[in-house]
């Protein structure tokens, strides 16, 4: 198909480091992946040990689950979700921080959102003719308890040489101030990487270290913009590009689901934490 991004959509992205297109997806299909989301909680069933998904790099779980994540589809507990005696607070529909990381390639309603024309079309009007679908997260945002996502560049986790992670975040729900909107740097992506998000070891077992590149912080969130978007929205993130999301104070969640694509030209190296088995090979968004 054609261009779906005109030249001042992408000379914005360009400048910018995202681009904003409302109405992108529709209310059905939110509709029908949300369900699909919804399903999948529903039929997991936890581990003695449950796996957290901590967003904050000083307490970041990396655990067996999470390093294995890569080729399947996992749930992920809000850090808070649990008291002192180690039960949950809340039902556990509304303790799930995420699902990740492979269900575009797993999960049929999940692929289908995914690949789509009108999206390999925005990769390739924004310079990724030869996108790569790597990663999938289902982002709940809790109400209450839904964590901050401290300042990142995706770049830190999912890095190739060169640079070329492509975020295609989707609000599923509306994302506004209360419930953990998204911020970002306009601009920011013109800037160095900070760090980088190794395995310890080659394995499943051998957790994770930050690796620093660049000293320079940050922005902070008042340095930020927010992204209220109504449901439907695309947003495309530059892999250099530092955002943000607050804790959700709200009584309304906030689901996305987030699409990671590089480049099938760039390398990935080995001791990125999300590695695919070798019979799961990366597919091409475009057909």
């Amino acid at each position: 198909m054609g261009s779906v991004l005109d030249d001042q959509q992408v000379a914005t992205f360009h400048r910018d480091g995202y681009l904003v297109v409302e109405d992108f997806a529709s209310k059905e299909s939110c509709a029908a992946l949300k369900a699909a989301a919804e399903e999948i909680v529903d039929k997991f069933r936890p581990p003695t040990r449950p796996s957290v998904f901590r967003t904050d790099e000083q307490t970041r779980v990396s655990d067996r689950e999470f390093l294995q994540s890569g080729g399947g589809v996992s749930c992920f507990f809000e850090a808070d979700a649990f008291g002192q005696d180690g039960k949950l607070r809340t039902e556990k529909a509304l303790s799930i921080n995420k699902i990740g990381h492979a269900m575009h390639d797993l999960h049929p309603e999940f692929e289908r959102f995914t690949y789509t024309p009108e999206l390999a079309s925005v990769a390739a009007d924004i310079g990724l003719a030869d996108a790569l679908a790597l990663q999938s997260m289902y982002i709940f945002k809790q109400p209450h308890i839904g964590g901050e996502v401290g300042c990142h560049q995706d770049a830190t986790f999912l890095y190739t040489d060169p640079i070329t992670v492509t975020g295609f975040w989707f609000a599923i729900e509306d994302a506004t101030l209360d419930n953990g909107c998204l911020w970002a740097a306009p601009g920011g992506h013109n800037t160095a990487l900070r760090k980088l998000f190794k395995r310890a070891a080659q394995s499943d077992e051998a957790g994770t270290l930050f690796a620093e590149l660049d000293p320079t912080p940050l922005p902070s969130p008042s340095e930020l913009v927010p992204l209220e978007v109504p449901a439907g929205t695309l947003v495309v993130l530059h892999g250099l590009l530092p955002h943000w999301s607050d804790v959700n104070r709200s009584p309304k969640s906030r689901h996305a689901y987030s699409v990671h694509c590089i480049s099938a030209a760039a390398e990935y190296p080995s001791w990125n934490w999300l590695q695919r088995p070798a019979n799961m090979p990366l597919r091409a968004l475009a057909a």
